[in-house]
């Protein structure tokens, strides 16, 4: 069911699926929106509440500015939260939409039940990652399209691109939904995020770090010393960055174990 708030004068869309006694937060990535859940929509809807969040400037939700940080982004979540009247909830995060769980679990870590980080990680962009956002920044003003298809085919592993193509094909059609403004506004904010190990240390709640070992964006042996560091039980899978279509079967087996455990 669609539903919507107004955050700051700017439309946020979410959806909300099943019921029970446990609530299932999904937080989508850079240039995906809430289509990107379909299958744990399908799997966990018969004994979860889920909620799927349209980020600031994707998806149906309005664009609020030219930055748009993880913490604002974190806010329109909470205030999400807040009209269902929801006080726990286990949250999922792929890729940027885990920066987003991270800053509010930060801010407020009385929603959180458990945390998983789906492809995503607690440390801050290095320089090089920051010039390389700025780059592309520049190319979104002049080349989007070209800039969105390359960007969504770089997100998967060289054995998969040829098995996916469809799917590839799909996840461009829905990034080209996210307008300039929108990838401008989180892109400026992803380059401005910081390091949030401390959160993946808290006692408060479960932490978890879904990788896959040829993420082309994430770089493996980083994931495995993140966890190492913040002592965060972390799954390997064996593809990319789009564990949700890679590795949906073990993905989808993970994430029942982690919700149950």
């Amino acid at each position: 069911m669609e539903n919507r708030i107004v955050y700051k004068n700017t439309r946020v869309t979410y959806y909300c699926y099943g019921e029970g006694i446990k609530t299932l937060v999904l937080l989508h990535g850079f240039l995906e929106n809430s289509a990107m859940w379909e299958s744990m929509v399908d799997e966990f809807s018969n004994e979860l509440k889920i909620i799927s969040i349209d980020l600031l400037g994707h998806g149906n939700s309005e664009c609020l500015g030219y930055i748009h940080t993880m913490e604002e982004i974190a806010e329109s979540v909470a205030s999400v939260l807040t009209k269902e009247e929801e006080n726990k909830a286990i949250f999922v995060g792929h890729s940027m939409g885990g920066y987003v769980a991270l800053a509010l679990a930060e801010k407020y870590p009385e929603f959180v039940e458990k945390l998983c980080l789906l492809n995503s990680t607690a440390q801050a962009d290095s320089e090089e990652r920051k010039m390389m956002r700025d780059r592309a920044i520049q190319m979104a003003k002049t080349n989007y399209n070209a800039l969105v298809s390359m960007s969504i085919s770089n997100l998967f592993s060289s054995e998969t691109s040829s098995e996916f193509t469809a799917e590839i094909a799909d996840c461009k059609k829905e990034a080209l939904k996210t307008p300039v403004q929108g990838y401008i506004a989180c892109a400026e904010g992803m380059k401005q995020r910081k390091n949030r190990e401390h959160i993946l240390q808290s006692e408060a709640y479960e932490s978890l770090l879904i990788i896959g070992k040829k993420d082309p964006v994430l770089v493996y042996e980083d994931s495995l010393a993140e966890a190492n560091r913040t002592q965060t039980p972390i799954i390997e899978l064996s593809n990319g960055h789009m564990s949700h279509i890679e590795n949906k079967k073990e993905l989808l087996n993970s994430l029942r174990d982690f919700i149950h455990s």
